[in-house]
């Protein structure tokens, strides 16, 4: 590659995303971040408004290679990570992989599916491997979890494990689109036919260099003393009921550093966190009286 970073290939990536997805910059710029960041993504919303079109597109754009799974009530954990099968020839098992051996997996209405279901995909996610029979099976490099999930309010839906919802660097929200957005869409119809136009605009290549650049934006000790502020007072304020990880803390920071690039700039300052917290922070805290938990813990702590 002339430029290893290729950052102007990087914003064609997201302006074709909002081709797609219209209306709704931020949620893109978010998702795109994740993957940079080499985080797994859960997108939360109700039915219709964009969240598999998004993980689709996201794939395609990338150069990624792509599995669809819909969760449901009756899915079992050898659906997504395979099954060893006896062969009479040879009388052995031999392992069949399933879906998860892929780039980027869709997880359709993951919560769906059962705990002991949802609870298959926490090793992949976690180690980029699957263990079955005694055996270990490394994933495709990269590896990419995108999640879609119903509101828990609606009918067949299991509340995701807290463990299994640390998994995910980010979730994000589509949310209806405004008045101008919503109207382009009636006029122009389902957006889900432009993704047999999609072309790939990167490669692994690209995208292992962009994730290599993300490590290498600064973060001044001032920057990290922040963060560290944020995390400690969600613990010991008293105001939630789960305070912030360690994990969450380096996730946030990685986020932060992809924000960073993604907006060609080559050092965290207070407001990329500021950006990506609620997407990194919103699904690992406990509930906040009176108040949405990320604001409150942005308005309790001061900016360095």
């Amino acid at each position: 590659m002339h430029d290893p970073l290729e950052l102007g290939r990087l914003g064609d990536v997201v302006d074709a995303l909002n081709d797609v997805i219209v209306g709704k910059r931020e949620a893109v710029e978010l998702a795109v971040c994740c993957l940079l960041a080499r985080g797994h993504l859960l997108i939360e919303d109700v039915p219709g408004v964009g969240k598999t079109t998004l993980a689709h597109a996201l794939a395609k754009v990338l150069g990624l290679e792509y599995q669809r799974v819909q969760f449901t009530s009756d899915m079992l954990p050898a659906d997504i990570l395979g099954v060893s099968i006896y062969d009479r020839e040879d009388g052995a098992f031999h392992f069949h992989k399933g879906p998860v051996f892929t780039q980027l997996l869709l997880a359709d209405e993951i919560n769906r599916a059962t705990p002991k279901t949802q609870s298959a995909l926490l090793e992949a996610m976690e180690e980029g491997q699957v263990t079955a029979e005694g055996e270990t099976y490394l994933l495709p490099e990269p590896f990419f979890v995108v999640a879609t999930q119903n509101p828990l309010h609606q009918i067949g839906t299991y509340p995701l494990p807290e463990s299994q919802l640390d998994r995910f660097l980010m979730r994000v929200a589509i949310g209806y689109p405004d008045q101008a957005s919503e109207r382009r869409l009636l006029m122009e119809g389902d957006r889900r036919s432009l993704l047999a136009q999609l072309v790939p605009l990167a490669g692994i290549e690209h995208l292992h260099a962009w994730q290599a650049a993300v490590e290498q934006v600064h973060c001044a000790p001032a920057l990290v003393d922040y963060v560290q502020a944020l995390l400690q007072h969600s613990r010991y304020s008293g105001s939630w009921h789960t305070g912030l990880s360690p994990r969450a803390g380096l996730g946030l920071i990685r986020a932060a550093r992809a924000w960073a690039l993604l907006h060609d700039r080559r050092q965290v300052i207070p407001e990329h966190v500021q950006a990506v917290l609620s997407a990194v922070a919103g699904h690992r805290l406990g509930d906040h009286q009176g108040s949405d938990p990320v604001r409150a813990l942005l308005e309790a702590v001061a900016v360095p």
